[in-house]
């Protein structure tokens, strides 16, 4: 079993507005929000013959919910170049996806407000359900052209090599 370090010095938990993405090896630019990571194990209810008054319940199969991700739209063509791996219009007959590499891994850091990285996920097996190119437009508003990729995903966990960082603390000069 894993042997954990406690910084007895931290009681707040951590804040969800520090956080990157990464995919081949590289951080995604921009990206404003992620979905939760999920999962649901369905429940397998049965009985024994012996006793006829109550059942039993088991785990059954386990479902891995997809992952959002959103961003404000730039000229960086991340999420459409992963999103046209999956299906292409214009590729031509019979080259429309490729089966070759669609698939991704990636990496959800998330930081404490030091900025200093706090854990990661690693999020295994993605590809691109669904993705929006550009967000309503409207000219009454006052806000940013959104990007949103879904993330398909075979599972994710902690990577408990990501020690809990030492905080830092500092001196307020007197007077």
């Amino acid at each position: 079993m894993a042997q954990f370090t406690v910084n007895a010095q931290r009681f707040d938990p951590y804040k969800n507005f520090k956080f990157r993405v990464k995919w081949d090896g590289k951080y995604v630019a921009g990206i404003s929000k992620v979905g939760g990571l999920k999962r649901t194990t369905e429940v397998v209810k049965h009985r024994e013959g012996g006793d006829p008054s109550s059942s039993h319940k088991s785990p059954g199969r386990t479902e891995y919910e997809a992952i959002s991700l959103e961003r404000g739209v730039t000229h960086d063509t991340e999420f459409e170049k992963w999103a046209n791996k999956v299906w292409h219009f214009t590729a031509g007959l019979g080259s429309e996806t490729s089966l070759k590499d669609f698939r991704k891994d990636i990496l959800i850091e998330v930081y404490n407000e030091a900025g200093q990285l706090a854990f990661t996920y690693k999020v295994f097996r993605c590809w691109v359900s669904e993705y929006q190119a550009l967000s309503d437009l409207d000219a009454n508003a006052n806000a940013v052209a959104i990007q949103h990729i879904k993330l398909e995903n075979e599972g994710w966990e902690r990577d408990v090599e990501v020690p809990e960082p030492s905080e830092p603390s500092f001196t307020v000069p007197a007077g």
